[in-house]
């Protein structure tokens, strides 16, 4: 298997140009921001906004400190931060959520935690849009 691809070839991390699997394992600890077009499965630790196309999992000992958005999310370990899920978001027994959760559907197991405000219906799920006016960041939910 190549590392390098060429010019037309199959895209790294993907079979006939479909997005794959990200993933930042036990023991492995990310600053900054984390963007894919398929599914990222955190089982270490990200300081950051975690974005995913399709899904972001958050493992069982996982820590994200900051945003996760995706259009499914899958907790079982600790996130500090809002979650802005399109679709669904799913809170393991092991998970603990110390922020927002915006969502249009929700599944908790028994266990599972959210220290925060919970947000749902079908615009739940969009971070709010910033725009920057005159150096100043405007917030519009």
């Amino acid at each position: 298997m190549a590392v390098f691809s060429e010019k037309g070839a199959t895209p790294a991390g993907g079979r006939d140009g479909v997005p794959g699997l990200s993933i930042i394992g036990a023991g492995m600890r990310v600053v900054g921001d984390i963007s894919a077009d398929g599914v990222v499965k955190i089982e270490g630790s990200v300081s950051g906004t975690v974005r995913a196309a399709k899904q972001v999992l958050v493992a069982r000992g996982g820590e994200v400190e900051g945003d996760v958005v995706s259009r499914e999310a899958i907790i079982g370990g600790e996130v500090r931060g809002a979650i802005y899920a399109e679709e669904r978001v799913e809170l393991q027994a092991t998970s603990v959520v110390h922020g927002d959760v915006h969502t249009k559907r929700l599944l908790i197991q028994e266990g599972g935690e959210i220290n925060g405000v919970l947000r749902m219906g079908e615009d739940a799920g969009q971070p709010p849009q910033v725009a920057q006016r005159g150096g100043q960041a405007l917030v519009r939910a």
